[in-house]
């Protein structure tokens, strides 16, 4: 019995549905089974799928798809926080952006979500003192996905960044678990100083289209940033800041902000 049970693969319900999404769109539409096949159907496991897909978005005439891939691969295989964090980042997509109908889609089609695996890579690079391979991967993705966000920044799972044009994160900035952003978000300092200068962001926040953080200051948890604004002070949690500057309008309006994605919000004042 023992021997039997070590001969079953393990089950992944969430691989197996990518999997069985990706069969379907093949047989909808033949002209992308290569691409597909390439990238999903050919591999055995998300991680496995992700280490192809990023390797082959990031190469180039400096670094070769098989060392990128060697690199992705060592990533995943010792630390398996990062595949855990991708399996939450999916999730997160799939739940909260109305446009995402099938888990495929952000393995396939969605920069935001491959450029922050690249990220997350990059950060391991970073933890690990392989500060240059983090800078080329910081470098890749900036110039390939337009997403800028330093490989020593800290950030949570379940992160949610919606059409991802123009993000960026600075080096000492923090973001929490299951925070959603839209594009042009900036996570920035005020000026030249070097030491701890970018934002915290706290669980569960919503940063709506071109807001910007600036300074090392807190950003409460369940908070709502609304598009457009310019945030040079600390934000309570739970509550929803407007204007340039930003300034309070009124409480979050929900208790999970950056799952409801809701961004309409009445003036209090």
């Amino acid at each position: 019995m023992a021997e039997t049970r070590a001969k079953i693969a393990p089950v992944d319900p969430v691989w197996d549905r990518i999997t069985k999404e990706a069969e379907e769109a093949v047989r909808k539409e033949p002209l992308m089974g290569a691409l597909i096949h390439a990238c999903i159907l050919h591999h055995k496991s998300l991680d496995k799928a992700l280490s192809y897909r990023i390797s082959a978005k990031l190469t180039s005439n400096e670094m070769s798809m098989m060392v990128l891939r060697e690199i992705v691969d060592q990533a995943y295989e010792d630390d398996p926080e990062l595949v855990e964090a991708a399996r939450a980042d999916l999730m997160a997509v799939y739940e909260r952006d109305p446009a995402c109908h099938r888990l495929l889609q952000p393995v396939l089609y969605f920069k935001g979500y491959i450029a922050m695996q690249a990220y997350r890579v990059a950060h391991w690079l970073w933890t690990r003192g392989q500060k240059d391979l983090a800078y080329f991967f910081q470098m890749r993705t900036s110039e390939i996905f337009g997403i800028d966000i330093h490989p020593a920044a800290r950030i949570g799972k379940g992160i949610m960044i919606d059409h991802a044009h123009s993000i960026v994160i600075g080096e000492t900035a923090m973001v929490g678990d299951n925070v959603s952003m839209l594009h042009s978000v900036t996570l920035g300092g005020t000026g030249k100083e070097d030491q701890d200068r970018h934002p915290k962001i706290g669980d569960g926040v919503l940063i709506g289209a071109g807001a910007k953080i600036l300074g090392n200051i807190k950003v409460g948890h369940c908070s709502r940033i609304a598009a457009g604004s310019v945030v040079l002070k600390e934000v309570p949690p739970c509550t929803t800041v407007a204007g340039v500057p930003a300034r309070i309008v009124g409480e979050a309006g929900c208790e999970h902000p950056s799952v409801e994605m809701d961004q309409l919000f009445r003036d209090q004042t």
